[in-house]
């Protein structure tokens, strides 16, 4: 037993890492899942504000779903936005709020899953 060392300890350092290496996988799965999820929150919370924008402005339902489509790059569908109040009294508010799905797969299989809301409330032009 020269120099200090037991037989067979060269394989320790790979066997560590073989044990370690699915927690650090996951820890990277769960930071790049959650980073998903923010980045369509803000899609979501970006279209819902485009689309009292133009509603608050155009009075005109249609073009708020065409605008909360094109801020959102396809994640709100222009029928998704609910509109309250209808009456468009000049000087009154409007709040534009929509829902989009999401979910949480790790290889194949939906760990979590719910609706993502958001809601803005402009003054009618």
């Amino acid at each position: 037993m020269s120099g200090g060392r037991l037989r067979g300890e060269g394989g320790q350092a790979l066997t560590e890492f073989a044990l370690v290496l699915p927690l650090l996988v996951g820890i990277l799965v769960v930071i790049i899942e959650a980073g998903i999820a923010l980045n369509h929150y803000l899609r979501l919370t970006d279209a819902v504000r485009a689309g009292a924008r133009t509603a608050s402005i155009t009075h005109d339902p249609a073009a708020a779903g065409a605008a909360a489509a094109s801020a959102s790059d396809g994640l709100v569908a222009p029928t998704a936005l609910q509109l309250s109040p209808t009456d468009w009294t000049p000087g009154g508010s409007i709040t534009v709020s929509a829902s989009v799905p999401w979910s949480v797969d790790i290889l194949g299989l939906t760990v979590a899953s719910g609706q993502l809301t958001s809601s803005t409330t402009q003054r009618i032009e």
